[in-house]
Parts: structure tokens; C-alpha cells; sequence
């Protein structure tokens, strides 16, 4: 069973499986993680530290800026109110003198990773003990100049937290969609069927910038629907949905961002069931009455559809009811009228007057159906 989880990079809802690699890129031990994430950038590609690193003097948030180890806060006010704590890091960095010499020398010398890479991840993880490593900045060079699968082997074998901790898939130019505990494969990916690895669809609110725009405008962000929509469908052929929000300068997430993660936060509240904790059915999408998307979990099949259909009845073509079968609608618990399409698959249900949702979406609730 995979749990779906929510959390932020700043701001974001995914799910996730523990890994335990080998130093070779062996197969994976999956197993499920609890729900909820704040996943920060502790390091981007310029190569700014938001903790005091001792490999980064003078770079960091603690010696200048806000003078604040800006990873440590977070990660104890997140833990402080039960959530999970991950850590993004970008292994290159567009400057460094090191790292410009390597990539000179064709990656054929790793004086950039032996003394500044490594020394700090394996000091980030013993110091702040994140729940998720959320790797970038890999694509210039393969995983065996980032020493990749060592780095990862002692990760999931040997670190304080071997049992706990979870990655993604960049590691190394061509490991993408390849290697890790979950795939990104790439920015704002979607499959067009199920995949057999579990996957993350990583986005951002702001369609063109994954970090804050002065000048952005609401026209270029993602409205409530879309993301409700989007989540949906990840969920629904077994993807994490990570969605990043940008903050600003000093730190405040902008109140349109706010609005649609608080926004998320209030589908989840009454859909949830339908989010955490399940997996993909039998069958992911279907389009008869209005586009409609399956998750399951236990005897279970929710069934959401992502806009109002336009007459009181609803098609459902593919789920195959039972003398034991029950509908109700997520946030309404009386069960709903239904009857049989035919003997062998569908049912007809008399749906209420729908309430308002949040974003525009709602989900029934099948038990008994096959």
C-alpha cells in the first residue's frame, strides 16, 4: 500500500516509499511512509546555504542575511506540530570555483565533490535527520563523478536515518526515471498510464517560475481547479504531487500562494479519504458523464470527478456492483440512490444537490463493487 502525502517545497502534496539502495543501483526494499511533508530548499544552484554549513563560510543564512540557521527552525517547528521534514539539495552549483575547474577537466577530477559536496550532505543529514533528500542539479555530470551510489548506500544502510529517509531519482546525467526510491523523470511530468515505479509530478503554482516573481501576474498561476485536478490525476495512476510555491525575500509565502495551498488544504479536508493511504484500481479515468478518476483502499473505490455534471443522474461504466453495495457522496454520509446499468458492469446513482467544493471537485465512495 503506498501513502499519498502532502508537503511543501515550500508548499507541496506528494506521496512516497522508503528505498534501500546498494553502492551498484540494486533493486529497491519499498516501504510506505505517513502523510504529511515540509520539504525546504536548503541549498539551490547558486550555492547559498540556508544552515551554517562549515562548507560554505560566508554563503550561508547564519553568517550573513538572516543570520539564522534557517533549515534548523523550520525542521523544529515542523516536527514541533507532528509533520514529516525533507530537505531539498542541488548537487552542482553554477559558481564555484571547484566545480567550474571539474567540469573543465571534463568531470575526470571531483575536487568540487570530495571537499564540498559530500563533506556537506553527509554533515546535512547527521545534523538535521530529514525524512526526504530531494536531489537536483545533476544533469552536467554522471552519478559516479557525484559518487553517487556510495553516498546513497551509506545513506540506507548506515546513517541515522536508513529507516526513515526516502529520495528521488536525481542522482546522475541518465538516472532520471531510472534509479530512486520515487521518479521525477522531469519538471511537471505526467505518464499517460499507470507506470510501474512510483512517481512524483513536480509543478509550481507560478506557471513559468519555480521561485517568486514581483511581476507575476494571476493570469500565470495555477487556479484552484487545476491543482485539485492535477492532484487527482497523480494520485489516481500512483504519483506523488509535489507543488511548489515561492516565497519572498524575507521569507513570507504571498497570499495568493496561501490561498491555494489553504485552498488544497480544505478539498483535502472533506476528500482526503479518497487521497490518503490509497492506491490505483483497476481502472484510472473513465469519461461518460463528466471525467471521473479511481483510487482505492481496502474493500473501498472512490471515484472523483472534476466537474458538475449537468443533469441529476451520474454513469459509472466501469465499477460492477453487488446486493452489497453502498454510495455516498464524501462529505455527506447518507447514502445515495443507485441502480444497475446492466447485470455485468455500471451503475446509475441519483446524485443530491451538490455542495460546494473546493475547487470544483467531489467524490463518491463505492463499497461493495468489484
Amino acid at each position: 500500500m503506498f501513502f499519498h502525502a502532502v508537503y511543501f517545497l515550500l508548499g507541496t502534496v506528494v506521496t512516497v516509499t522508503i528505498a534501500r539502495y546498494t553502492a551498484d543501483w540494486n533493486s529497491l526494499d519499498a516501504r510506505p511512509l505517513p502523510s504529511w511533508y515540509v520539504v525546504l530548499t536548503a541549498k539551490h544552484h547558486e550555492g547559498f546555504n540556508n544552515w551554517g554549513s562549515p562548507n560554505s563560510w560566508n554563503w550561508n543564512s547564519v553568517d550573513i542575511g538572516p543570520h539564522r540557521d534557517l533549515v534548523g527552525d523550520l525542521g523544529e517547528a515542523v516536527r514541533n506540530r507532528s509533520l514529516h521534514y525533507g530537505l531539498y539539495n542541488s548537487l552542482y552549483e553554477w559558481f564555484h570555483p571547484l566545480y567550474l575547474s571539474d567540469k573543465k577537466n571534463g568531470f575526470k577530477t571531483q575536487d568540487f565533490v570530495l571537499h564540498k559536496l559530500l563533506p556537506e550532505l553527509y554533515n546535512m543529514v547527521v545534523r538535521y535527520r530529514p525524512e526526504v533528500i530531494w536531489s537536483d542539479g545533476d544533469w552536467e555530470a554522471p552519478d559516479t563523478y557525484w559518487n553517487s551510489t556510495e553516498f546513497l548506500a551509506w545513506l540506507y544502510n548506515d546513517s541515522p536515518i536508513k529507516d526513515t529517509v526516502v529520495t528521488n531519482d536525481r542522482w546522475g546525467a541518465g538516472c532520471a526515471c531510472k534509479h530512486g526510491g520515487y521518479y521525477n523523470c522531469e519538471d511537471k511530468y505526467t505518464p499517460g498510464q499507470l507506470p510501474k515505479h512510483k512517481w512524483e509530478k513536480c509543478t509550481s503554482v507560478d506557471i513559468f517560475s519555480w521561485g517568486y516573481r514581483r511581476n507575476m501576474k494571476m493570469s500565470e498561476l495555477m487556479d484552484l481547479h487545476s491543482i485539485v485536478e492535477d492532484l487527482v490525476r497523480t494520485v489516481a495512476l500512483g504519483g506523488n504531487y509535489l507543488l511548489n510555491v515561492g516565497p519572498t525575500p524575507d521569507g513570507m509565502i504571498p497570499p495568493l500562494f496561501e490561498e491555494r495551498l489553504r485552498g488544497v488544504g480544505a478539498w483535502l479536508d472533506i476528500n482526503g479519504e479518497a487521497i490518503y493511504a490509497t492506491k490505483p484500481w483497476r481502472v484510472q479515468m473513465e469519461n461518460t458523464t463528466v471525467p471521473v478518476w479511481y483510487t482505492s483502499k481496502g474493500d473501498s473505490v472512490y471515484a472523483t470527478f472534476t466537474a458538475k455534471p449537468s443533469a441529476s443522474t451520474f454513469h459509472l461504466l466501469e465499477p460492477r456492483s453487488s446486493e452489497y453495495t453502498k454510495v455516498t457522496l464524501l462529505g455527506n454520509p447518507k447514502p445515495l440512490p443507485w441502480s444497475p446499468i446492466d447485470p455485468s458492469a455500471g451503475l446509475i446513482i441519483l446524485l443530491p444537490e451538490l455542495p460546494f467544493s473546493p475547487g470544483q471537485v467531489w467524490t463518491l465512495k463505492l463499497d461493495g463493487v468489484a
